[in-house]
């Protein structure tokens, strides 16, 4: 039995409070529950509601869009923040392990962040992915979907350390990521089911989101 993504994910966040040091960690930290606090899950798209169309580029720069993609039957999207960020690797890798799963059952599985195309086809390679990774630049579906977090600026210098520039990867200068937020649609465009996580150190299982799946 693999781990659990949970599992996983909590050896980042024990890595990461035993090494970092202590002003990193309080500004991650403070930053991170200040979202908690203030994200309202009311405020993303719920289920029963109408997925907004988008047509995004992919990391190969093709364009894809909803309807296209519905056509084929139902969407299991999830949005990550970026590839620097490493709980969304391990998120990413996880669902890529599922995904013969996930297309056994007639679903279609693709990934959404902020990073432009070229950023995106470093996270397909990194983590091997064999779905669509798209590019959402400026967040414009997603803040469509209220699922936008403007990070604080004690975060700037914090990221700079890790060499993280969001300027370069997003496009735009704007600091928001969205919030890692797992949808799924069915083929008529209307959402399921949703998981919007403001603790970034969390993700749905995998499982979950198959759980999900069958019961469409």
């Amino acid at each position: 039995m693999s781990a659990t993504l949970a599992s996983q994910l909590a050896q980042v966040t024990q890595k990461l409070e035993a090494e970092a040091p202590k002003e990193v960690k309080d500004t991650l930290l403070s930053a991170k529950a200040e979202i908690e606090q203030s994200f309202d899950p009311k405020r993303a798209i719920q289920p029963g509601a109408k997925l907004p169309q988008f047509n995004l580029p992919d990391a190969t720069g093709k364009v894809q869009s909803s309807s296209d993609l519905l056509a084929k039957g139902p969407l299991l999207i999830t949005f990550y923040r970026g590839e620097w960020c490493p709980f969304c690797n391990l998120a990413l890798r996880a669902l890529q392990l599922r995904l013969p799963e996930i297309e056994a059952k007639g679903v279609t599985l693709v990934a959404i962040s902020p990073e432009l195309p070229d950023t995106s086809l470093s996270t397909v390679d990194k983590n091997e992915l064999k779905f669509p990774v798209l590019s959402d630049v400026g967040l414009k579906f997603a803040r469509e979907l209220g699922i936008v977090w403007k990070q604080p600026e004690a975060l700037r210098p914090v990221l700079a350390g890790f060499g993280t520039d969001l300027k370069a990867r997003n496009g735009d200068d704007s600091f928001e990521v969205p919030i890692p937020t797992t949808i799924l649609v069915d083929q008529h465009g209307t959402v399921r089911n949703v998981h919007a996580e403001p603790d970034y150190f969390k993700r749905l299982e995998p499982q979950d989101a198959l759980d999900w799946i069958d019961a469409l």
